[in-house]
């Protein structure tokens, strides 16, 4: 048997076929058709297997998808056969970013840095990496380069604005928030203007809604605070879980779930809620604190009075967020086991308010930790908020009960992470200017490990126990008495 060997034309039509099946894949990725892209760039890669940008585009797809070990072979492989291709090293060095192989990552991103100094992506990413590393020096000038470079790139301004707001430098960070966009379909059905701080004495107003439960719950004080302004009506758009809660609160005339229809007009002016504290130039010195803001229906807390366990302090617990969040893996915890050294406080009734992930847990609590699980009973926050208002604390991870237990005014004290800590929690401090006497904060000390914070969350624990206790035994003897 014998064999030839391909021939030089037929190697260009192969190379041609690549490059053809290539470019047609970048304009279905372009177009947002990722399925035919992917069908076009292995094609392309059949046809000629040393086509780096079939290989990265792949990658780039996969990775997209969440298929993260393919989309890394596909990287890797894009570098093996250009190691100047620079796409290839700006979406690997996002990926083990991601995947949180952090030296990889800051190799790969000073790679993509040097192969495309010019432009501002390498930059940003490099930054990101950089501040989740709390290298907040290197991250903030990584950003302002980027900034230069073009100084309507958006990405960079975003993500200097969280490493400023976690440093408490307000006046730009507020600023630099606004490249946020996304709450760009809701803008997009406003009939009105948005408001940039233009006076408001007789203008009526919709507060549109974005982000989290608990951003909705931290920020809607400020219709208060505008309220002041004298405008004729202030609305609120919010999630459906919200609106019996926030009804009637904090100067609200009317409060619409985004699941409802909206009239179509009859506002001056719209703005999301995070806008308002930079039209209003906030600093940490005048943030609106004055608490409660937020108060339960009284009617609320008298129906689940009875469901809450008699005697002792009662605690509230949640231990898990919104698994969808960025960086729920890290502001989570792994199970209600964590906390279950809690238990062996004497004298805490503890009560579950976890819904959603990590719910089902509550039914078959560790040993030693006695909870009785309100969670699953839960219907919206007007019913936590009823929950909460009779507690003598809330305990949580940085979810929007957390939120929601600082605006009622009760104690909470809340467990984060010491990767990607939240901005609004600020640096290294154990209280927060925006729940002032109100929460306080137990950092990990090391990322990923929640024993010597738990340890040091039951230490104080018991402390305040031991403090409330004559308190609580001479209520108790009063009304046996009376």
């Amino acid at each position: 048997m014998t064999t030839d060997p391909c021939s030089s034309d037929d190697a260009k039509r192969r190379h041609a076929e690549a490059e053809a099946r290539f470019l047609a894949g970048v304009e279905f990725l372009e177009r947002g058709d990722t399925k035919s892209a992917e069908r076009c760039f292995r094609e392309a890669l059949s046809f000629s297997d040393a086509l780096a940008g079939a290989a990265a585009n792949l990658g780039y797809i996969l990775d997209q998808r969440g298929q993260q070990e393919a989309a890394e072979a596909y990287l890797r492989r894009a570098l093996e056969l250009d190691p100047h291709c620079a796409t290839a090293a700006l979406n690997l060095g996002a990926l083990l970013t991601t995947a949180e192989r952090f030296k990889e990552a800051e190799a790969m991103c000073l790679k993509a840095v040097a192969l495309r100094s010019e432009s501002p992506r390498p930059w940003s990413n490099l930054g990101v990496l950089y501040a989740g590393l709390k290298r907040e020096a290197e991250a903030e000038q990584c950003h302002r380069t980027a900034m230069a470079l073009d100084a309507g790139n958006l990405a960079a301004r975003f993500n200097l604005a969280y490493l400023l707001l976690r440093q408490g430098r307000y006046e730009e960070g507020w600023a630099c928030l606004e490249a946020r966009r996304w709450y760009a379909a809701f803008a997009a059905r406003m009939p009105c203007p948005r408001w940039q701080g233009e006076p408001l004495a007789g203008k009526s107003l919709l507060i549109g809604y974005e982000a989290g439960h608990g951003d909705m719950i931290q920020f809607v004080r400020y219709a208060a605070v505008l309220r002041e302004r004298q405008p004729r009506s202030i609305d609120l758009v919010c999630h459906p879980a919200l609106t019996t809660l926030l009804a009637g609160q904090c100067g609200i005339d009317r409060v619409f779930g985004f699941d409802e229809a909206i009239p179509d007009g009859g506002w001056d002016y719209w703005t999301p809620p995070l806008s308002i504290p930079y039209h209003c130039r906030t600093t940490l010195e005048t943030i609106p604190a004055r608490l409660p803001y937020l108060r339960a229906a009284p009617a609320r807390i008298a129906a689940w009075q009875p469901r809450l366990p008699a005697g002792g302090l009662k605690v509230g617990l949640v231990w898990k967020g919104n698994p969808r969040f960025e960086n729920d893996a890290h502001r989570s915890l792994p199970s209600l086991a964590t906390l279950a050294p809690l238990g062996g406080v004497p004298g805490i009734r503890f009560v579950g308010l976890q819904k959603g992930a990590g719910e089902d847990e509550a039914l078959h609590p560790p040993a030693g930790l006695q909870l009785t699980s309100l969670g699953p009973q839960l219907a919206d926050f007007a019913d936590t908020a009823a929950v909460v208002s009779q507690l003598d604390l809330v305990i949580g991870v940085d979810t929007a009960v957390a939120h929601l237990a600082g605006a009622l005014g009760v104690p909470c004290w809340i467990l984060l992470p010491d990767y990607q800590t939240d901005w609004r929690w600020l640096k290294e401090r154990a209280d927060s200017p925006w729940y002032p006497g109100v929460v306080r904060l137990f950092r990990q000390t090391r990322m990923g490990e929640w024993g010597g914070t738990v340890e040091a969350l039951r230490d104080a624990l018991a402390e305040r126990f031991s403090k409330a206790r004559p308190a609580a035994v001479r209520s108790a003897a009063g009304r046996s008495g009376g």
